[in-house]
């Protein structure tokens, strides 16, 4: 069986890597920003794509990575969604 997605508006917001401020007013909540651990000494700088955050959603905490989209979905929920799919799927309106 096929089906089509329903026409839904979303708020959103992307992640830039620097907007911690505006990611936690558009969410709401308190979030947990998580740099991983550096595994080695030639590790001493870290890119920024390792810089995370972690977003409890209904399925379970998900991590977001920079440039990932936080989306608001339909029942106030939030969650992390990558920035291919998201051109994919949404239109700027």
């Amino acid at each position: 069986m096929k089906y089509r997605k329903k026409p839904v508006e979303i708020e959103a917001i992307q992640w830039n890597g620097n907007n911690e401020i505006q990611i936690m007013e558009f969410v709401g909540k308190k979030l947990e920003f998580h740099t991983p651990p550096r595994q080695a000494e030639f590790d001493r700088d870290l890119n920024d794509s390792d810089y995370r955050i972690i977003i409890p959603t209904l399925e379970g905490n998900m991590i977001a990575s920079r440039n990932d989209y936080i989306i608001k979905g339909i029942k106030g929920e939030f969650y992390p969604c990558k920035p291919d799919i998201f051109e994919a799927t949404y239109d700027k309106i």
